[in-house]
């Protein structure tokens, strides 16, 4: 697989975190058929590296991105990466150990029709909720290795993802808010100062809307083509329009389990949408999706 490429100090408490996004405010409705991959996570301002950045006259030429191809590492200058083709062959290996606190995963995507890696469990989850988002085109993990300076000295730093969508460029780290130290937001600011010189918007993954997780956890186990033998779809889609709620809708068919995995399946192709600021149950209520 090969790519075309076409922004507080330490975060010291979690809760402030989720503060600023707003996770606290149930108020707010985030129906899955129209969301966007980005109202499901919980972001880490990255402003506060900034500053350390040596951002003077050519730092475009003196900054660099190395990337793996089948002849074996290619570099170039950051100015020159938008544009180039780059291998979809991360730029560091995966390590299995038993006594690592990670956990590394191939995470299999239904956009793609292919198994993507993911060096922990929040990574596999992004690529859960891209593949969710319904326009994602390809992902790269570990797309490149950045070279950067600060006041510290020549740094180097590896972004998680790399994620082509039909709406744009992604280049994504991904990192629980409560391990953010100092040094990573240096270099989340390094990435997110090359990731505009591209055109790509940039993003710290650091935590989950409350509950989303969940949902799209349930809707995932339906992913994958399923065939409609009982021919319930349609009478569910109509059904939908009623404001009926996810168990009356299971109840609706008339063969409630079967109706219950064709519900989860409409769910992840966003033919419906529920909630996803609020738990996923039978008191759900559930709509019909929006035009996309």
């Amino acid at each position: 697989m090969e790519i075309s490429f076409g922004r507080c100090g330490a975060a010291d408490s979690m809760a402030r975190v989720f503060d600023q996004a707003g996770v606290g405010d149930v108020s707010a409705v985030v129906w899955s058929d129209r969301c966007e991959w980005t109202d499901l996570v919980v972001e880490v301002p990255v402003e506060a590296g900034r500053p350390t950045l040596r951002l003077g006259d050519n730092w475009l030429r003196r900054w660099s991105a190395t990337w793996r191809a089948r002849a074996g590492e290619v570099s170039c200058a950051v100015r020159d990466l938008d544009g180039i083709v780059i291998s979809g062959r991360p730029v560091r290996r995966f390590s299995w150990r038993r006594d690592q606190r990670h956990r590394p995963n191939l995470q299999a995507l239904v956009s793609t029709g292919r198994l993507h890696g993911a060096e922990s469990l929040e990574e596999a989850r992004v690529l859960l909720a891209l593949d969710f988002a319904g326009d994602l085109v390809e992902v790269a993990s570990q797309p490149f290795r950045l070279r950067f300076e600060c006041e510290a000295g020549r740094r180097s730093h590896i972004p998680d993802f790399l994620a082509m969508t039909r709406s744009g460029w992604w280049l994504i780290d991904v990192r629980p808010a409560a391990l953010v130290r100092e040094a990573d937001l240096v270099a989340f600011a390094a990435a997110a100062e090359a990731a505009l010189a591209c055109g790509w918007r940039y993003t710290v993954v650091g935590g989950w809307q409350e509950h989303a997780l969940a949902a799209l956890d349930a809707f995932s186990s339906r992913r994958r083509p399923l065939s409609d033998p009982l021919e319930l779809r349609p009478g569910l889609l109509v059904a939908a329009r009623d404001g009926l709620t996810f168990g009356e809708l299971a109840a609706v068919g008339g063969c409630e389990p079967v109706a219950r995995a064709q519900l989860l399946h409409l769910l992840w192709g966003r033919s419906l949408g529920v909630d996803l600021r609020r738990p996923l149950t039978d008191r759900s209520p559930v709509r019909a999706g929006a035009d996309r």
